[in-house]
């Protein structure tokens, strides 16, 4: 009995310092492939912790069922993916010619609107209605989307209760429910990026364009269309079935942070593969080509203090001229308003 119990006691004494010494070589192991350079820290502090978990979240609408609530989301995902199929200048019905470009509203929110860091979409609803610089009112989602359609899409208001608008709301819904109650999610907007404090670089911008862009987006930044013949799998980046120049991707801030979170297509948030000055010298390189001009800009931001630094159009509240504000640098701009407005401007 004695021996039977100091054998199993030897074994825990055996398995203790298995564990101890294997515990030590690991940690030591890693410690030697941090010291040479082959792993980070920093790969640990990336990943989910920089995006809600809200984003794995299962948001596939093929596995919705026949009903007449779920056939109206899944009518609004036909038109997020499609857009100028139903609603732009090629659709069978000429009275429904909303879009005036070819872009889908998937071309800018990408992955159906759940990619972080990319416009997403989840938790939109719940945001809504929400105060809106550039009209100075509190909008509905409905004014939101339509912000779009004037803009991004170079188009037409679409009708509020029309049955499109209905389904973009209701697949908005959707991708909302799991949502909290302010819809509030971390990755939602763009990434971040530190504005150097010069003019853009429109040489170094047109070789980032080469060397980076011009693979899907073309050598002369005209996007490659999709099979359907209706939409773009890459979008065209300037010309006449761009953004006008009254979308905020206009604006050379907001480019930058777009581009730095998701370019090259397939770029991942936590794999970015330009970097912030990169981002911005392309950005501003894209966004002086010419594109679709919008009617009525004056109006835009009827408070003027408002418009944010990088605007890319008239009047403004300082005496910085156009070009600055459409090429930077941004930061003389931002001290403007912080000095005598003790308004903070971002972008």
């Amino acid at each position: 009995m004695l021996t039977e119990l100091t054998h199993k006691n030897y074994k825990s004494i055996i398995r203790v310092i298995y564990g101890y010494f294997g515990s030590v070589l690991i940690l030591g192991i890693f410690t030697m492939l941090w010291y040479f350079g082959v792993v980070s820290f920093e790969s640990f502090n990336n990943s989910t912790d920089d995006f809600d978990n809200l984003f794995y979240m299962s948001y596939d609408i093929a596995q919705l069922d026949d009903s007449p609530e779920n056939d109206i989301i899944k009518y609004g995902y036909e038109l997020f993916q499609n857009t100028p199929k139903y609603l732009g200048p090629d659709n069978e019905a000429n009275d429904e010619v909303f879009s005036g470009n070819r872009l889908s509203c998937n071309n800018c929110h990408l992955n159906s609107g759940t990619k972080p860091y990319a416009a997403p979409l989840i938790g939109i609803i719940n945001r809504f209605p929400q105060y809106r610089g550039r009209e100075d009112k509190i909008g509905t989602i409905e004014e939101r989307i339509n912000g779009c359609f004037e803009r991004s899409m170079n188009g037409k208001i679409l009708p509020p209760t029309s049955k499109e608008m209905t389904a973009l709301v209701s697949y908005l819904s959707f991708l909302s429910r799991y949502a909290p109650e302010d819809g509030k999610v971390k990755g939602q907007g763009f990434t971040s990026v530190k504005i150097p404090n010069r003019p853009i670089d429109l040489d170094n911008g047109k070789q980032i364009f080469n060397n980076v862009c011009i693979r899907c987006h073309g050598i002369n930044g005209q996007g490659a269309m999709s099979s359907d013949g209706y939409t773009y799998e890459f979008p065209p980046l300037w010309g006449d079935d761009s953004y006008n120049n009254g979308a905020g991707m206009t604006r050379v801030i907001t480019a930058a942070q777009f581009i730095k979170g998701n370019m090259p297509f397939d770029n991942l948030y936590e794999e970015q593969k330009l970097t912030d000055e990169e981002a911005y010298d392309v950005a501003g390189y894209i966004n002086q080509m010419q594109r679709p001009q919008k009617t009525n800009l004056a109006q835009d931001f009827p408070n003027i203090l408002k418009k944010p630094v990088s605007t890319p159009y008239p009047p403004y509240e300082d005496d910085f001229s156009i070009e600055q504000h459409q090429k930077g640098p941004f930061q003389p701009i931002m001290e403007y308003y912080k000095k005598k407005h003790k308004i903070t401007k971002t972008k």
